[in-house]
């Protein structure tokens, strides 16, 4: 995927501090070293957080998730006994630098594993390394790069669904609700692609036509450009859009199209961190929204959810408790929190004490044979579906409607809406 705000949590928030001890002689070349500072003292999970690029708005709420959940674990107990000991790291939101914080956590920091990776094009250029160093990387990024097979074993995505698995379940919704001609507006890279791609089929396998595509960098700032390019018979606008430009692209949208618009069906991303009461988002009354966790408190909702909301801070808006004006990430954020109870479920599953082949071997098969995760504290977004040959988890989709400011479910998707066949098997690749 996948605006700077308020600041983000200091580090000294995190524990960053560990013993180093000799280097092991007796181990393989990737765990040296590594095995022998993690022998004894805490769990240490490496952090790849974007807190400065067009990704810092959700590295900023990524972190708070991953602090709130850390806190709930460890007053738990930990994990296997031992306390948890985030080491984070900024990677810009860039695809080198990505791969150059991998190694840094794995080789400086020593950590055991390396999670919380979003935009896509980091992931693909960041997984490949944590293939070559052979540290599992579980990665909250959303796109299909790790279902599709183009990664390799050592990548996970068990905490937030994949692009494919939401538009193969909204999809016949917006084709049965608001209309059969679309046009797409969408990021121009993998993420962005992947909309376009598998939308794109499941329209026309349903009798729909895609009208246009409109491919956008992801760091434009200036939409007024794309908007005239809309075919006039367009019945649908379908928009997802990421990057410190959305609030800007979605009131040009506004502006260009007024009250004679098609029906529009966007994907929160194009919204994450805006709050819908902000000036010029008035014209999105009556349109709607894919969201993955509803953003805006309901009446009634279950405990667990209450928990999670009280847990990372947000208010009824979804918005930080301490400043109104920091809305979050809330339909992404969650697959921090959801990411760290999987790799405590695996790591006690599977024995999990100190990096080497065998240990790392028996943690990702204990990954890959999980099948459900249950709705409750630990998965507050809704039950799950892992496919341990994919490396991938289905879950429920959620389409909202603008209502008076505010976004109100309309209608949740069956996990069963977003299977798709699988494409690739991880699990026939040698560790």
């Amino acid at each position: 995927m996948s605006q700077d705000g308020a600041a983000t949590i200091s580090r000294r928030r995190f524990l960053q501090a560990g013993a180093t001890a000799a280097l092991g002689a007796h181990l393989p070349g990737p765990w040296v070293g590594r095995a022998a500072a993690q022998a004894e003292g805490p769990l240490r999970l490496g952090f790849q957080v974007h807190r400065t690029g067009i990704g810092a708005v959700y590295g900023r709420w990524y972190e708070r998730a991953t602090t709130a959940a850390v806190k709930l674990i460890n007053e738990k107990g930990g994990i296997g006994g031992r306390p948890v000991e985030i080491v984070a790291e900024d990677d810009g939101t860039d695809p080198k630098r990505g791969a150059e914080v991998v190694e840094k956590l794995a080789v400086q920091h020593k950590v055991d594993f390396i999670f919380g990776t979003l935009f896509s094009h980091v992931v693909i250029a960041s997984a490949p390394r944590a293939g070559e160093l052979k540290i599992p990387y579980i990665v909250v990024s959303e796109g299909y790069h790790v279902a599709s097979g183009r990664l390799n074993r050592y990548v996970f995505q068990p905490g937030i669904t994949d692009v494919r698995a939401q538009v193969t379940a909204v999809a016949p919704w917006i084709l049965k609700n608001l209309g059969k001609k679309v046009t797409l507006i969408f990021p121009d890279y993998a993420f962005g692609h992947d909309h376009r791609d598998f939308f794109s089929r499941v329209a026309t396998a349903q009798g729909g036509t895609i009208r246009a595509l409109l491919p956008i960098p992801p760091t434009e700032t200036s939409f007024t450009k794309y908007f005239p390019r809309v075919p006039a018979d367009t019945e649908v606008l379908y928009h997802v859009m990421v990057g410190p430009g959305v609030l800007t692209f979605v009131k040009e949208m506004g502006e260009h199209f007024g009250a004679r618009r098609p029906q529009i069906f966007g994907f929160i991303d194009s919204l994450e961190g805006v709050d819908l009461a902000s000036a010029g988002l008035e014209f999105l009354e009556g349109t709607y929204f894919w969201e993955a966790f509803p953003r805006y408190a309901a009446a009634t909702m279950p405990q667990h959810v209450r928990f999670y909301r009280e847990r990372v801070g947000v208010n009824a808006n979804g918005a930080s408790v301490n400043d109104p004006r920091d809305v979050s990430t809330f339909s992404h954020m969650f697959g921090c929190w959801e990411t760290l109870f999987v790799i405590k479920r695996a790591v006690e599953q599977s024995g999990y004490k100190k990096p080497g082949a065998a240990a790392y071997r028996a943690f990702i098969e204990t990954l890959e044979g999980f099948q459900s995760f249950p709705e409750g504290t630990e998965h507050p977004q809704g039950p799950k579906r892992f496919v341990g040959r994919l490396h991938q988890v289905f879950g429920q989709q959620v389409v909202s409607k603008v209502e008076k400011r505010r976004l109100t479910v309309i209608h949740r998707t069956a996990i069963e809406d977003s299977m798709y066949a699988p494409e690739a098997d991880y699990t026939k690749q040698p560790l």
